[in-house]
């Protein structure tokens, strides 16, 4: 099959390029030096993000020039050497977003290499913090640290309070099981930009300061609390953060089993919500039965999740109750099912425009009552379905004005 002619104008080809998926351009890119040059122009790598493993060695330097031609700012890093690393900020100095996976990071005294880096990820890795140190990371936007192990006398809060621009922080089973004590508040206060919190603070290693840190109110606005244990956060943790819209709270197994660990996390649950009357969206997961709480619930809540969590028919109806603006839903109970409670969902929550939930033991005459939703713009089936598309096409054929616009395993 003869190629087409490259004489048509560079920015032709380009615009045409852009259509293209990733493995379409790299195939297109060996077909000749022409081509290689202008799939290499940096329009057509817009957010694209480069992988990089050291394990077979060095990169050549036409690799490196075609990062810089195509303006790459974003890399991943798996499993490089003290070598990679000078060959890394040498090439691409102008990095701003960087993964490291899978390193053994004694220091981060790489910081200084990368004057333009705004967000770092730092995935299943060691690494050692030492706050007088105090590496260049004061530009820092976004840090997420996951599976990351401190040694056990690092001082982590230390460390994190010099990076007063971070709007993000993730830090997930990070430390060695040393109990934090009012980590939430002391994060929020000497990090007053934060805007995003993501925390599990099963084995969080932190310092507590000695000061009292109450004094600030924070401008976060979405929260995420993954296994915590429940002695962590003190009860009157989302005074310190009214403009919060969005919270998520993951629990362990464990709590849906204890009836005494239930009813004190069902207690801070009821506390957290009465704090946060512009909450927008609630996802709680494995968490203490819905009627324990729902009557907390701020009525300007218009996202709700419930994933492995007791729902009674009743819980339903008390929900459709406090919520009656609610837009999205994503409900799969347990050790309970749906069942024929979905045919009532039209009925409870008649302004729904996405909704997911699991089919599981649910009749199809059942589910077909869905098509009531009028303003349902996105229905997605959780579970796997032989005749999901036979379900599609009956949903379409039932519903009385604008139909749904995609329905999706």
């Amino acid at each position: 099959m003869a190629l087409p002619s490259p004489h048509l104008p560079a920015e032709i080809w380009v615009h045409v390029f852009g259509y293209l998926r990733v493995p379409d351009k790299l195939s297109l890119r060996a077909c000749c030096k022409y081509f290689r040059k202008l799939i290499d122009h940096w329009s057509l790598w817009k957010g694209w993000t480069a992988v990089l493993n050291f394990r077979n060695g060095s990169y050549t330097k036409r690799f490196w020039s075609s990062l810089r031609q195509r303006k790459v700012s974003s890399v991943v890093v798996r499993r490089t050497a003290a070598h990679n690393w000078r060959q890394l900020s040498a090439e691409l100095p102008g990095l701003t977003a960087l993964v490291l996976e899978e390193g053994d990071m004694e220091n981060l005294s790489f910081s200084s290499d990368f004057p333009h880096l705004q967000r770092l990820a730092i995935r299943s890795s060691e690494v050692v913090l030492d706050a007088l140190t105090r590496p260049h990371f004061e530009q820092l936007t976004h840090l997420s640290l996951c599976d990351v192990r401190f040694p056990i006398k690092s001082s982590f809060l230390p460390f994190i309070s010099h990076l007063r621009n971070l709007t993000s922080l993730v830090c997930h089973n990070s430390g060695t099981s040393v109990e934090p004590i009012s980590l939430i508040e002391s994060l929020l206060y000497y990090l007053p930009k934060l805007n995003h919190l993501s925390l599990s603070s099963k084995r969080a290693c932190v310092y507590v300061p000695k000061r009292q840190v109450n004094e600030r109110i924070s401008s976060l606005l979405s929260l995420e609390l993954i296994q915590y244990s429940d002695h962590v956060f003190p009860v009157n943790t989302m005074k310190k953060a009214p403009h919060l819209n969005s919270l998520s709270v993951f629990y362990e197994d464990v709590h849906q089993n204890m009836q005494y660990t239930s009813s004190h996390l069902a207690f801070l649950l009821n506390k957290w919500l009465e704090d946060l009357p512009k909450l927008s969206k609630l996802a709680v997961t494995r968490g203490p039965p819905v009627k324990m709480y729902v009557a907390s619930i701020p009525a300007a809540v218009t996202s709700l999740t419930l994933c492995r969590s007791r729902l009674s028919p009743e819980d339903m109806s008390a929900i459709s109750a406090q919520l009656p603006n609610l837009l999205h839903l994503h409900i799969e109970p347990w050790p309970s099912h749906l069942g024929e409670n979905i045919a009532r969902i039209p009925e409870l929550f008649p302004k729904l425009r996405t909704l997911k939930l699991r089919r599981d033991r649910v009749p199809e005459k059942d589910l077909l009552h869905l098509h009531r939703l009028q303003d349902l713009e996105h229905l997605e089936i959780l579970d796997s379905s032989p005749d999901l598309s036979h379900l599609a096409a009956q949903l379409h054929a039932n519903r009385a004005s604008s139909l749904l616009n995609r329905v999706s395993l």
